[in-house]
């Protein structure tokens, strides 16, 4: 790692990490979260998959996962992740009021990821194997046995979430730092995937959000271009709402490579919405297979998890 950057260490049974992130909030980063980690348990059932959910101010997985209650205590005094649609999920959402404001900062918001990335039981109908993503959860005695990938959804707005400085904590800096602790076998178990619209303001801060992982060794395995085009349901007409093909524009500029266009479609909002993701809901869907391909590629892209 980088100079500056918090010592690693190790997380017991996590053998791969794959952090959805964007570097703008907005963009649909939980909707591809929730969808990459039930499309990649749809696309391989022999594997666990995690779901931790690192924002604090406005976490958004338990609804869309339709997840509501306070996480059980194990004999060791660890967390349970809630389960549904075989999703072993964590979230800040879980600790608190739905309609609570978390008016943390600093060190307090620190020590809440701390214990979501880390303080987590296994849940005891969970499978053994896995594939962890994130808006995150990551294990220190692996409730779900071994997870060979996690997910995870992570806000990165600027550069200087990278630095340890004194002074005020951006939503960045405080998700970004307890993720730059986590030490696996090798950082390539550590990759990312970044979600934009096509949207040239999104694209800005979407490229920040990648040279920051190429800053701290992180691969990023490729842009997820969401919201791409809305199709009229009667007329059946394409409209490049935020543009089109920016994703394409940047993948090409940073060396990357597209993984999937994610269409604006009102059936993805309502099932999200609804806490019954489309994925789940309706399988056969377009949008659906959509998501699949896109966990398709990005598990096709992931080095083999190191025994």
């Amino acid at each position: 790692m980088s100079r500056g950057l918090p010592k690693q260490k190790p997380i017991e049974g996590v053998k791969q990490v794959i952090v959805v992130a964007s570097g703008k909030g907005g963009v649909g980063k939980s909707t591809t979260a929730v969808n990459l980690a039930l499309a990649m348990a749809a696309n391989d059932s022999s594997k666990t998959i995690g779901l931790l959910d690192v924002d604090v101010y406005g976490p958004s997985i338990p609804k869309m996962m339709n997840l509501k209650g306070n996480p059980e205590l194990s004999q060791s005094n660890l967390m349970r992740p809630l389960l549904n649609y075989g999703i072993a999920c964590m979230s800040m959402g879980f600790l608190v009021e739905e309609t609570a404001p978390v008016v943390w900062r600093g060190l307090m918001v620190m020590s809440a990821i701390e214990k979501l990335l880390r303080q987590g039981a296994e849940p005891t109908n969970c499978g053994t194997r896995g594939i962890g993503l994130a808006t995150l959860w990551l294990r220190a005695h692996s409730p779900m046995g071994e997870l060979n990938q996690q997910p995870s959804e992570l806000r990165a707005r600027s550069s200087n979430c990278l630095s340890h400085r004194a002074g005020p904590y951006t939503t960045s800096s405080l998700s970004i730092h307890p993720l730059m602790d986590v030490r696996l076998p090798t950082y390539l178990d550590y990759c990312a995937v970044i979600v934009s619209t096509p949207q040239d303001i999104a694209l800005m801060d979407a490229h920040k959000g990648a040279e920051m992982f190429r800053k701290v060794h992180v691969p990023v395995l490729g842009l997820v271009q969401n919201m791409s085009v809305f199709q009229c349901p009667k007329c059946k007409h394409r409209t490049h709402i935020f543009g089109a093909d920016g994703a394409r524009r940047l993948a090409q500029t940073l060396d990357l490579d597209v993984l999937g266009d994610i269409p604006l479609h009102l059936n993805i909002r309502e099932a999200s919405d609804t806490g019954q993701p489309i994925v789940f809901s309706q399988p056969e869907s377009d949008e659906a297979k959509a998501y699949l391909q896109i966990a398709a590629e990005v598990v096709r892209r992931l080095p083999p998890p190191l025994q």
